[in-house]
């Protein structure tokens, strides 16, 4: 295992925003980066459901979910799918399920909860928009590096330790 976020943080921290401290790991890989993908949906994962289908080498999938811990947005399901079509991760701004399956499956989850309640689907969400959560602001393109240390945005791509 390695700690990846110190060291970034020590080679680029005028590159760097940092998140509060506020999440929980959940996933297989306990470090995980690449390009950002967006979403913004509260309560409702349709949006996340469209974009597990699509090629995600490179990316982590980043959610804002209003911070709701009501409704799950991830579950094992989706985040099977994620993995079949080679999704970094996600960090979620809001809760998953399933998390002894997900536990189980390669890929980063960073997310604030875990609850058993799923969403309701509606079609609703954007893809795409700048999210502001937990202390920091994410564009679709933005580079993100997680790791058990806690999640950093960066807008340029950066050298790995």
């Amino acid at each position: 295992m390695k700690d990846l976020l110190p060291d970034l943080c020590d080679l680029y921290p005028e590159q760097l925003q940092i998140a509060d401290a506020i999440f929980t790991s959940y996933g297989k890989r306990c470090h995980f980066y690449g390009q950002v993908v967006t979403v913004s949906c509260f309560e409702d994962n349709s949006r996340i459901r469209e974009l597990v289908n699509e090629n995600g080498k490179g990316k982590v999938m980043v959610i804002d979910g209003g911070g709701s811990k009501r409704r799950a947005l991830l579950g094992d399901m989706l985040a099977e799918k994620a993995v079949n079509n080679g999704w970094e991760g996600f960090v979620i701004h809001g809760a998953i399920r399933d998390v002894a399956a997900q536990s189980q499956l390669n890929i980063g989850i960073h997310a604030l909860c875990a609850h058993p309640m799923p969403t309701e689907k509606r079609g609703l969400g954007d893809i795409g928009r700048t999210l502001r959560f937990a202390g920091i602001s994410v564009s679709q393109g933005d580079y993100i590096y997680c790791d058990l240390n806690g999640i950093a945005v960066s807008k340029q791509p950066l050298a790995l330790p």
